[in-house]
């Protein structure tokens, strides 16, 4: 009986000038094209292979009220194989019974070498093989072997897409740039600026650094080594309210080098400025639950955006049964403002002078990454894809994101909400006020500032969005001052909360992070004007930091 071999071939010498100073990606090349040919003698052979590896660099520097508490550096690699097993129409990654559509592979990675000994990393790498290989074939004898009559709707369990050849020439210098004692002293001095605040529980400083090489190899052909660095300073606080409540504060500053962050004179103001607000915070008012109109500063209507409609847009979720398939059915459909676009754009670095953190030219499936416009004009036109594709969407968009080891799916890169229609803040205030009077409430909300948040996209629990506001003030009605409250979560459901967005700011704030989701932990970042929202709902924190002191404190 003749072998059918469709899709693998040998990944001969793609871009082999440039490899031959790429050890790493000459070992994976040549043990690639080895597995393949080994392969094609078995009765059952994968139609594809890739092999990712990271090779990563990190620094991390942490101080607390003026000491070092940790100075650390970490150099890694790990690799994430992934082999697959059938065709392109139909996969050992196809869901089952057993495998609902939503599993996927996590904990996959396995860390290499870091020396370029090219023979015990061919070892690892052909052992990382054979084990994914065995499981893919497990896998593929349960899909074969289900009921065809429960088939879903979409042809394809992995879209054919084009073959990538590209490789960063880039002379890495990132490391040799950052200055550890100098940023040792930086942080000291930072985190001291707490020690003058009365009732303080925290004042740390952290400072990250991170450079990354990522290979990616294929047995479609391609092939692709990219580097990426970038730093975060973080500065967190937390205080003792007068009812024990612990309520915290956070700066975070981010850059794609050490020589732009800001200046220590700027930091320290901004650390004035915190100390200043947790004082106000420490007898600051308790606020209820409430329902009524508010106000999203930018960087939380950023994070708003990520929460509530990233997530529900990111494609491989639409072909999970038991995700709540919120914007599934409503391509083409008004889901916004008609003044408002959404886009994720991978291959923004910066944004008005502001550097983005979801800047990738490939994704972790060897896709080019391209900007997706997913809403024009208020209606949604598409979804953020990765290589499983959808009944309406055959291909990827270049959204196939994971973090080391985990299997890629489709995730946010950079969201950017722009509007055709703004407003001053002050006229923003004016629309709170009237919505106010007419809604019969004494004061709205403005949500200032934010630490995150998260959110539930399955239809086995609330399909609701839970975010973070660290600086929220009451906005009256009668002229009195703003009201500094502290113990608010802003919650809610995605689409009655979109239904009450009327109106957008001129100005676009920048929040930049990391998003925690199937794939692991993967920068993002998030673009956005403030919003009038004619109705949110907030509920109370919960008081996880609780502290009531028994000995009096240190004296400093």
């Amino acid at each position: 009986m003749k072998k059918i071999f469709p899709s693998l071939f040998l990944v001969y010498a793609t871009s082999s000038a440039f490899c031959q100073s790429l050890p790493l990606m000459n070992v994976l090349k040549k043990e690639l094209n080895r597995e393949i040919a080994s392969f094609k003698k078995t009765d059952q052979p994968p139609y594809y292979i890739d092999y990712r590896v990271t090779d990563t660099k990190q620094l991390n520097i942490e101080a607390s009220f003026g000491s070092l508490t940790q100075s650390a550096a970490n150099h890694s690699r790990m690799l994430s194989t992934h082999v697959k097993v059938g065709s392109y129409g139909l996969d050992n990654t196809h869901p089952t019974d057993k495998k609902g559509r939503f599993d996927f592979d996590s904990h996959g990675g396995e860390f290499l070498p870091l020396d370029n000994d090219t023979l015990v990393i061919a070892y690892m790498v052909w052992k990382s093989t054979q084990n994914k290989y065995r499981m893919a074939l497990e896998e593929f004898k349960e899909v074969k072997s289900q009921d065809p009559s429960a088939e879903p709707k979409i042809k394809y369990d992995f879209s054919k897409e084009p073959s990538s050849q590209y490789i960063d020439t880039t002379v890495n210098t990132f490391e040799k740039e950052i200055n550890k004692v100098f940023w040792e002293d930086r942080l000291r001095e930072l985190s001291k600026s707490f020690l003058s605040v009365q009732d303080i529980v925290t004042g740390e400083t952290n400072f990250h650094s991170e450079s990354n090489f990522k290979y990616f190899i294929s047995s479609e052909g391609s092939t692709i080594v990219q580097h990426s660095s970038y730093v975060y300073l973080f500065i967190s606080a937390k205080i003792r309210a007068a009812d024990g409540d612990i309520v915290p504060l956070h700066k975070s500053y981010y850059a794609q080098n050490p020589d732009e962050l800001p200046s220590l004179e700027v930091m320290l103001k901004d650390i004035s400025a915190m100390c200043g607000l947790l004082i106000k915070l420490k007898n600051a008012p308790v606020a209820e639950p409430y329902t009524g109109p508010a106000i999203l500063s930018a960087p939380v209507a950023g994070v708003f955006f990520h929460e509530i409609f990233g997530h529900r847009v990111e494609g491989h979720r639409l072909r999970d049964e038991k995700d709540g398939q919120t914007f599934k059915e409503k391509l083409n459909e008004q889901v916004l403002a008609k003044t408002m676009n959404v886009t994720f754009d991978p291959t923004r670095k910066v944004y008005q002078g502001h550097p983005l953190n979801g800047y990738y030219l490939y994704d972790d499936e060897g896709v080019q990454g391209r900007p997706v416009k997913v809403v024009e004009k208020g209606i949604l036109k598409t979804f953020l894809m990765s290589r499983k594709p959808l009944e309406s969407i055959a291909h990827s968009n270049g959204h196939g994101r994971g973090s080391n080891g985990a299997e890629a799916v489709s995730r946010q890169s950079n969201l950017i909400v722009e509007t055709t229609k703004s407003f001053h803040d002050e006229e923003l205030r004016k629309l709170l006020i009237k919505e106010c009077v007419k809604q019969g409430k004494q004061f709205g909300y403005l949500f200032n500032d934010v630490q995150g948040g998260f959110t539930n996209t399955g239809r086995y629990s609330p399909n609701a969005f839970n975010i973070f506001p660290t600086e929220v003030y009451r906005i009256f009605v009668n002229g009195q001052s703003d009201e500094l409250v502290r113990g608010v979560d802003l919650i809610g459901t995605p689409l009655a909360m979109f239904s009450e967005i009327v109106a957008a700011g001129d100005q676009k704030g920048v929040f930049s992070g990391f998003c925690g989701a199937e794939s692991g932990f993967v920068p993002v970042s998030a673009v956005s004007p403030a919003l009038f929202v004619r109705r949110i709902e907030t509920q109370k924190k919960p008081k996880f930091d609780h502290e009531n002191t028994l000995l009096p404190p240190p004296s400093r």
